[in-house]
């Protein structure tokens, strides 16, 4: 796992140096252009239905839609007496927040201006903070989750559901035109390396007992 979080922040710092030099615009122009229907640049590709079931899809990485995860499997976990797993989920989150508007703010990339979007966007582009905040919050609930169940299936199913919402949620940034697809790119490995190494650290403080242990370690479970 330590191998992923260093791919993952050599994929980042790659993916940063290419943008910086603006030798990613290419490819980028050439992505959403892909998506739009010819000769109507203010048009997603595809049927309108596609396109209202994108925006319900970008909603799953907004600050609102998020924070509602976050504090539903919260209260399962106090419900479960596990306090102190709450408070590791917290700060993995918050502190993927504050990781992602760091770097947006360092950055200070522009949006994609060649595209009518229509969509009101306040921050800068780089990286895509849906996309990293959906890796950080998603991927981090899939680990905390999985840590209940002892069926390897199981945890499989968590874990592949939480990929498959932030690859929606990332894509559909780029559909809609708001971020440019190397945004997206930068978010995902951000994002997934913030969250594998939050794994990492939780497993590392549970077993200095500093964070409640996996369900089937514990004697009776944390709540018996």
């Amino acid at each position: 796992m330590f191998l992923v979080v260093a791919v993952s922040l050599w994929l980042f710092a790659a993916i940063a140096g290419v943008v910086m030099d603006g030798d990613s615009l290419q490819f980028d122009r050439w992505l959403l252009n892909a998506l739009r229907e010819p000769g109507e640049i203010a048009n997603p590709v595809g049927p309108v239905w596609l396109e209202e079931a994108v925006r319900d899809l970008t909603a799953l990485g907004g600050t609102a839609v998020l924070t509602l995860f976050v504090l539903a499997v919260s209260g399962l976990l106090l419900l479960e007496r596990r306090p102190r797993t709450v408070g590791f989920l917290l700060f993995a989150v918050i502190g993927g927040l504050v990781l992602s508007m760091a770097l947006k703010y360092g950055f200070d990339r522009p949006r994609p201006d060649f595209l009518p979007h229509g969509q009101r966007v306040l921050t800068t582009s780089f990286p895509s903070a849906h996309s990293m905040n959906s890796a950080v919050v998603y991927l981090t609930l899939a680990a905390i989750m999985a840590c209940s169940v002892k069926r390897r299936a199981v945890r499989v199913y968590l874990v592949a559901t939480a990929v498959l919402l932030t690859v929606l949620v990332g894509f559909s940034r780029v559909y809609l035109g708001v971020h440019w697809p190397t945004d997206v790119l930068a978010g995902w490995s951000a994002g997934a390396g913030w969250a594998v190494f939050c794994w990492l650290l939780m497993q590392a403080m549970q077993a200095r007992q500093l964070v409640e242990p996996e369900q089937d370690e514990a004697t009776g479970g944390p709540g018996s």
